[in-house]
């Protein structure tokens, strides 16, 4: 959905947080089809992505992944698991406390790192394998957001998700 405009009634509504999220967990994936890696801490650089991560060297649009950490137990029951790593969902970063579709569109910080929210994560069809039969619509709109970082820096566990 497009933003509506900041001075109308809707473009309030839609700068309305309730609080700042925080940063769960981190992980980076260096090659493709190898484990996530869980860290405590990753360089994001402008433009790219996360140092260590596979899609550090140029990404755009997809230079960071992250997903909602209150959809973790849905996706698991959804899936027929008690519960789920965050690693294998294979997202970059795992946010409680704040609604990631709502940042879509906009930019919001983790850290000092300047991000603006670009499109849904939509899981793949490695979801089938990781869950089991039918984790690929197990996770269907609840697979996170991708963003692009706008201004490097550092993002830690425990880091405030705030919008802008």
């Amino acid at each position: 959905m497009k933003q509506p405009p900041p001075d109308s009634e809707l473009g309030r509504l839609f700068s309305q947080f309730p609080r700042a999220g925080q940063v769960e967990w981190i992980g980076l994936r260096p090659a493709r089809d190898v484990p996530m890696r869980p860290v405590d801490a990753a360089e994001a650089a402008a433009g790219k992505g996360l140092h260590g991560d596979r899609y550090a060297s140029g990404s755009g649009k997809r230079g960071i992944t992250l997903i909602q950490a209150e959809h973790l137990p849905v996706i698991a029951a959804l899936s027929g698991h008690p519960e789920i790593s965050p690693a294998t969902l294979r997202r970059n970063v795992v946010v409680s406390g704040i609604p990631l579709v709502a940042l879509k569109g906009r930019r919001f910080r983790i850290g000092d790192v300047l991000l603006e929210g670009t499109d849904p994560c939509d899981p793949c069809s490695r979801m089938e394998a990781a869950l089991g039969p039918g984790g690929y619509n197990a996770m269907r709109g609840m697979g996170g957001l991708c963003a692009r970082i706008l201004e490097g820096g550092s993002v830690r566990l425990g880091d405030a998700v705030v919008a802008e």
